[in-house]
């Protein structure tokens, strides 16, 4: 028996480009905090005074987080396409790929959606409307929330399985992946019950992690055996 490997061509580096939306997506969170003076972005489930008072008062948070979020949007996309075509030059032909593929692309559309309807509760004359601040919130929340967390769950699990059953990665962070997935389908209870919420940014940011190590793990090439 002998080994040969097969030349692929890589495409942008995922390991960066998971770097680079997952900077992107926290650095809009951290300055719209600060910018705010410390004031968070506030709960769709909150108060509708507090949701109004804060749109009004803090135009710039409210657009550098916009900004930002739909800024990560893009890498995203292109971390998707690059990672649906690395499985299939790694021989992958299982339905992983695909499904990898339409979780990652839904999921940069839903953030960038989010990103917008945000940017939109930060142009002057919106706040004073609060029946208004309160749809595009709602609106943001889903978009930005389950809308994002359930198909980003898609994408780790449609890397997740083939980087399992063709050992394209360490069998522990396969696994993880698939719990993480697993937490993000169940993000979609917060359509229905509020206190589900919290699973959010347990799914959101191990997902990010997740795909920042998977990114820098899933091989360029795979070894064939022939005679």
């Amino acid at each position: 028996m002998n080994t040969q490997r097969t030349q692929t061509q890589g495409g942008p580096p995922l390991g960066v480009l998971a770097i680079v939306f997952t900077a992107l997506f926290v650095a809009g969170l951290v300055l719209s905090i600060v910018i705010a003076g410390g004031a968070v972005f506030p709960s769709p489930f909150g108060q509708e005074a507090d949701s109004a008072a804060y749109f009004r008062d803090h135009q710039l948070a409210v657009r550098i987080s916009a900004f930002f979020q739909f800024a990560s949007a893009i890498p995203l996309a292109i971390y998707t396409a690059t990672a649906n075509a690395r499985l299939h030059r790694l021989g992958i032909r299982a339905p992983g790929a695909t499904i990898a593929l339409a979780g990652g692309l839904l999921a940069s559309v839903f953030m960038a959606c989010s990103g917008l309807l945000t940017w939109v509760l930060s142009r002057p004359g919106v706040a004073d409307e609060p029946v208004l601040v309160r749809l595009l919130q709602n609106l943001a929340f889903g978009t930005g929330g389950p809308g994002h967390v359930v198909p980003l769950g898609l994408l780790i699990a449609g890397i997740s399985v083939p980087g399992l059953l063709a050992g394209l990665l360490p069998r522990w962070l396969s696994v993880a992946g698939l719990v993480i997935a697993g937490l993000a389908q169940l993000t979609t209870l917060a359509l229905l019950v509020e206190g589900a919420a919290f699973l959010l940014p347990i799914s959101r940011f191990t997902g990010l992690i997740w795909l920042v190590v998977a990114g820098f793990l899933l091989p360029l090439e795979r070894e064939r055996k022939t005679r």
